[in-house]
């Protein structure tokens, strides 16, 4: 019956109630024996795990779907680990609704990596089962969003300003996102602020000056349901018609709450593998990787040896003078009235994450207190040459170009030092495509 088994792998519970049923009757056990037997061979923990993420019936109409899980661990409950997994049905593939890239900016799918067609998982363990259900509610909220508005996340920050510009942002903004219409190509801003806190009178005089639409919808939201209220913003100059937008928002149904749960939680770390993972290697891409103890490889080595620990930094020092040289750059460009603001943003990344790898190359006491913070963030003397280099775009995307060779040049080529100097390829190009300011 093992060869059984490893020839068969039911991919839904009609299929795994009809191996169980030979299984029965080949080695004469229990029927829920079986049923656990053969939900195992459809990469499930048990039969009842096979009931809530195996779709019924296979067909080639078979609704869409996709699992997210997240393990977690509450050491306030002596250390009390599990993982909760979510089943969402869809009306499209998730693919199909919002490519992988944008799905990073979606709330709730930040820290999600896909492994398998239909499923994603965290690599960081949340503190506890709350919070896990409470972040795999977010992004269930998120695809509904999507999926009803047609509504997809936007990277052109600046048409979420009027004019362009941040100074022009929506009064009393929190916990702001950036859509795109899909059809229209019209830039949707969504603001989700604690309810009662917008003066709504000061955000009516701000939409008559700028020539603004904002209205504020009944649906209670993405980011904190019954606690923050929905806002869409967008450019009144348009023949965009933002009724439509607010009658399709309104129309959703309630929100999913983590108190609603109604996903799987599993008391254990067991490394839980969708219906698509057929091979070893699709197993061991499911594994959360918080859950592996970190060491050292031949180029990166984690922040942290504790188990759970996913972030890692490149092998090798810039050292004191370096990142003093390399501050000195990246507040250069900051400064510049000449770089966009998607240029800040990444840079702003950059210091923020060298400052991380300074802090972890450095000895103790070689840099304490101010000193330390000044090397990224203070800003530089007026007489530096930096800011005169950086009045430019030639000279901001020289400044960069330095950068990426200094990095290059005491770091091993490795993920995080890549990801690094993608930022900064991108800054230069970002400055590079700017048009030159008008006389």
């Amino acid at each position: 019956m093992a060869m059984l088994i490893g020839d068969v792998r039911p991919t839904t519970l009609d299929g795994v109630k009809s191996l169980a049923t030979q299984l029965r009757k080949d080695q004469g056990i229990k029927h829920s024996e079986a049923l656990d037997i053969a939900a195992r061979a459809a990469n499930c923990t048990n039969f009842r795990n096979a009931q809530k993420v195996l779709p019924a019936q296979g067909s080639p109409h078979e609704r869409p779907y996709v699992l997210l899980t997240i393990y977690w661990c509450d050491k306030d409950k002596r250390y009390q680990v599990g993982r909760e997994t979510l089943r969402i049905d869809l009306v499209r593939p998730i693919l199909e609704t919002c490519s992988k890239p944008l799905l990073k900016e979606v709330r709730g799918f930040g820290n999600l990596r896909m492994v398998a067609d239909d499923h994603f998982v965290c690599d960081s363990i949340a503190q506890t089962q709350v919070y896990a259900r409470e972040r795999l509610s977010t992004a269930e909220r998120s695809l509904r969003f999507m999926e009803r508005t047609g509504l997809r996340p936007s990277r052109e920050h600046r048409k979420g300003f009027p004019k362009g510009s941040p100074d022009n942002r929506l009064p009393y903004t929190d916990h702001p996102t950036d859509w795109v219409d899909v059809v229209t190509g019209q830039v949707i801003v969504v603001d989700e602020p604690y309810s009662g806190v917008p003066d709504e009178d000061e955000r009516a005089a701000w939409a008559a000056r700028h020539e603004w639409r904002i209205a504020k919808t009944s649906w209670p939201g993405m980011y904190y349901p019954y606690s923050c209220d929905l806002y869409v913003a967008t450019d009144g100059a348009t023949e965009y018609d933002l009724d439509v937008l607010v009658a399709k928002i309104n129309a959703m149904p309630a929100p999913l709450l983590a108190e609603d749960w109604a996903g799987e939680s599993v008391s254990s770390w067991e490394t839980f593998a969708s219906p698509s993972a057929k091979t070893q290697q699709d197993i061991r891409r499911a594994r959360c990787r918080g859950t592996i103890y970190p060491t050292d490889s031949a180029t990166t080595v984690p922040y942290s040896y504790n188990m759970g620990s996913t972030r890692r930094r490149p092998k090798g020092e810039l050292g004191i003078e370096g990142h003093i040289e390399a501050g000195r750059m990246i507040k250069a460009v900051l400064s510049s009235q000449e770089r966009p603001y998607s240029v800040y943003r990444r840079m702003n990344g950059v210091r923020s994450t060298l400052e991380d790898w300074m802090a972890k190359e450095i000895g103790r006491g070689q840099l304490e207190g101010p000193e330390f913070f000044d090397v990224y963030y203070h800003e530089l003397e007026r007489e530096d040459a930096l800011l005169n280099q950086a009045v430019s775009r030639e000279g901001l995307i020289a400044i960069l170009g330095h950068l990426k060779q200094k990095l290059q040049a005491v770091y091993p080529d490795c993920a995080p030092l890549r990801d690094l100097l993608n930022r900064i390829d991108m800054s230069r190009k970002l400055i590079d495509r700017m048009k030159p300011a008008k006389a």
